[in-house]
Order: structure tokens, then sequence, then C-alpha cells
């Protein structure tokens, strides 16, 4: 028998869990910092609003309406293996797997600098040596793959359980330990001499600055926050009652809570960046580089930053683990394996996916595909077109197979105060089709 969520706090949790992880804490904070702040923070609310709940809605409701799992959700749909509209599903769990490649890498860069945080390590580095230090670090195979490969077995823990005690019961504890800790470290950024200035900057959108390529950075990453092309709402949406649960309105919770912890994530950022004179624009080396400069120059720096890296390792696990869950069962519909089988098989395969990735960031590899190292080619491919393309699909099959109308009417079964509307409808048909297939072609190189 299937199982399903316990309760609808478990569920919402479980949900923000898989939206809330690194593009959260990591990507948001540093695409916010090399884009202008306030002006960046404004847009990417308001997409996150008008595309990410009516796109994340459709494919949630699709996963309840199927009760099954993306590719056998799909087939049901289609009543065809060849339908091309199963590409749904079959771009998502590419998407999903080729990001839980590199993914579980990035957690494991994450426990490595925890520990050297908080052993006080890096608070001996000079702040000219934390570029060399972060570049050693990740071109050191070794304790990498350690770190990534306890990972793998801790998320494989976690799927074995079942859906009920294993991603539910993490994540009921885990997501309001991270809120709590995510405030009280943006109380404290606020309160450093000199952070004021690092809040206006943040809060204040300088309008003069916004453009186009803002625009399409902050749906792309509006795209990528959500998670939408993964075919993971689809799944984590299977497990719902059919008639007693509101997809709408829990939709609507998730997003708000990714939302709001991206934002708060820049308010433990930035007001600290300019307390302690430091950039903002510093990109992706954000985090590893001009943080770890930042808690070596602040009072018990070493608490604030074990802090903080805890609840980027909270983040990810949660995000990781409900990937990992609904590949696991997707991987019992397909094949009929007992879900401990399939569970430790797929912990094997991302094993084996994931050594090559790190391995190419070693010094001198000569592991490259299109002339990219393992982990950019997995971030690329799957960021600039499959998870686009994925949600275009989505779209697509919303607009022209299934209709706004059905769409309507199947996604408002259960619901309460947040529902599906005729205001939606301009949004569903054409505004989310175009946006996405902008963010595609800008991701191409096309435009």
């Amino acid at each position: 028998m299937r199982e399903t969520w316990a309760s609808r706090f478990g569920f919402i949790m479980a949900t923000a869990g898989f939206a809330i992880g690194l593009g959260n804490i990591w990507r948001f904070p540093y695409l916010t910092g090399t884009n202008g702040g306030g002006a960046f923070l404004l847009i990417y609310v308001l997409f996150s609003i008008l595309i990410g709940i009516p796109l994340m809605s459709a494919e949630m409701s699709l996963g309840r309406k199927t009760q099954l799992t993306p590719l056998a959700g799909m087939i049901s749909l289609t009543g065809s293996v060849w339908s091309p509209w199963n590409l749904i599903a079959w771009l998502g769990v590419t998407a999903a797997i080729l990001i839980q490649s590199y993914y579980l890498m990035l957690i494991g860069w994450i426990l490595g600098y925890f520990r050297m945080i908080v052993t006080g390590q890096l608070a001996t580095v000079p702040p000219d040596r934390l570029i060399a230090t972060y570049e050693t670090f990740i071109g050191t195979p070794g304790p990498v793959i350690a770190y990534t490969m306890l990972v793998i077995v801790v998320l494989a823990l976690i799927a074995s359980r079942g859906l009920r005690r294993g991603l539910e019961r993490v994540s009921m504890y885990a997501m309001p330990v991270l809120f709590v800790l995510l405030l009280l470290l943006a109380i404290r950024s606020v309160t450093y001499p000199g952070a004021w200035q690092g809040l206006v900057w943040y809060l204040m959108p300088d309008f003069s600055a916004i453009n186009g390529r803002i625009v399409l950075e902050a749906l792309g990453h509006a795209f990528y926050s959500i998670g939408i092309g993964m075919a993971t709402a689809f799944g984590l949406g299977s497990y719902l009652h059919r008639q007693k649960s509101d997809v709408p309105g829990s939709v609507a919770l998730v997003v708000a809570c990714d939302t709001f912890v991206a934002f708060l994530a820049g308010l433990v950022i930035f007001p600290a960046l300019f307390a302690f004179g430091l950039e903002p624009d510093t990109g992706p080396g954000l985090l590893f580089v001009t943080m770890t400069n930042m808690f070596a120059r602040m009072p018990a720096g070493n608490l604030f930053g074990g802090a903080f890296f805890f609840l980027l390792i909270l983040a990810a696990i949660t995000s990781a683990a409900a990937l990992f869950e609904v590949l696991t069962t997707t991987l019992t519909d397909l094949t009929r394996l007992r879900r401990a089988t399939a569970t430790w098989l797929l912990a094997g395969v991302f094993g084996l996916l994931s050594t090559p990735v790190i391995l190419s960031l070693a010094p001198g590899s000569g592991l490259r595909l299109f002339g990219m190292d393992l982990f950019a080619f997995a971030d690329v491919t799957s960021g600039r077109y499959l998870l686009p393309l994925g949600g275009l699909t989505l779209a697509l099959y919303v607009a022209l197979v299934w209709g706004f109308d059905r769409f309507r009417d199947e996604t408002n079964v259960g619901a309460g105060r947040v529902r599906v509307t005729a205001a939606w409808k301009p949004l569903m048909v054409f505004l989310i089709p175009v946006a996405v297939a902008l963010v595609l072609l800008v991701g191409a190189g096309i435009l």
C-alpha cells in the first residue's frame, strides 16, 4: 500500500525542505550581491509569486491526480510510453540525477568547511590565502570523497525508513531549527556597528539599476530556487490524499517559506559584510571565501560561522533528501524492487556519479566534457537546459493538453482560501510559457 503524509505540517515542511537549499542561502545572496541588491530582491519575489506558485501547483496537482511518481504518472496520463509529454518526467528525473551528482559534493564541501570553522583552522589563514585554501580543499579528492560518501549514507538511511519515518520526520525537526537559527543570525547581523549601510543597500531598490539581464537572472533564480522542472513536486504531490489535501494553499506556503529563507539569508550576510568592510559582489566565492574572511574578523567568529554552516547543512540535507525520496520511489514504481534494495542501489549509483565529478576538479584532471569539468557540465546542463525545458513542457501541457479549466477544477479539489481563479489563466497560458522560454533561450545563449 502506498504511503501518504502523516500530517499537512509534515508535508509542507518536507516540500519546503526540498525547495529550500543551497539556492536560497548560497546562490541567492551572491546573485543579489552582483545584481544591485534591493532591485534584484524585489523582482525575484514577484516572479516567485507569479510563476513559482502556479507552476508548482500544476506539477503537484498532477502527482496527486495520478498517485504515482513522475515517470509512471505521466505514462498513466498520456496512455503511452512514447508520448512526447512524458518528457515532463524524463527531463525532471534526468535533471534531478545530474543535480544530485554535484549537490552531494557541495554538501561535502560544506561539511569540510564546518569542521574547519568550528575547530578554528580557518581563523589562522590570512585573508589573501583564503582563495588558495578553498582551491586546495576542493582540488584534493580524498577528503571531499569521504565527506560526500558520508552524506550519501545519511540520505540513504533517511530514505530507507520510508516517507513518514524518514523524510517527513527529519523535515519536521530540521526545518523549524533552520528557521529559528537563521532568524537569530539575522538579528545578530543587523546589530553590528555599520550594518545599517548594508541593510539599506539590500532593502532599498535602486530602480535605475534594473535592466534585462537582472530581470532574467531573477526569473531564472526563482525557477531554480523553487525547484520547478525537477518533477520532484510531482512525486511529493503523489503522496497526498486525493480529496483531503489543499494543493494551492500548501504551495503558497511552501513558496512563502522558500522566499522568506532567501530573504533572511540576505539579512544574515549583507549587513555583516558592510559592517566588516567587505564587498557583496564577489560572485560564487561569497560563501567559501568572503564569508570565511568575515567570520575570521568578527568576535566569536567560529561560533557565528559554525552556526551559519550548520544551517547550510540542514538546508542542503533536507533538499537532497526530498530528491532522494522521489528518485527512490520512482525506482520502486518502475522495477517493483523493495524500498531498502532501491535505496541502497540508488546510493551506490550516486556514489559512482559523484566521484568523477569530484575528481574532475583536481589539478591536472583530464575529466572534461565539452571543455568543462564535470561539475560545470552537470550544473550548466541541468540549470540552463533541462530545468527550463522541463518547466516549459509542463506549462505547455497545462495550456494545450490538460486545459486551464480542468487544471483549475483538479487543483481546487480540497482547496481552502487560496484557489485557482480565472485570474490565473493569462499566467498559465501566456506569461509563464513565454517567461520560461526566455530563460531557456538566454541560458542557451540564443538571446
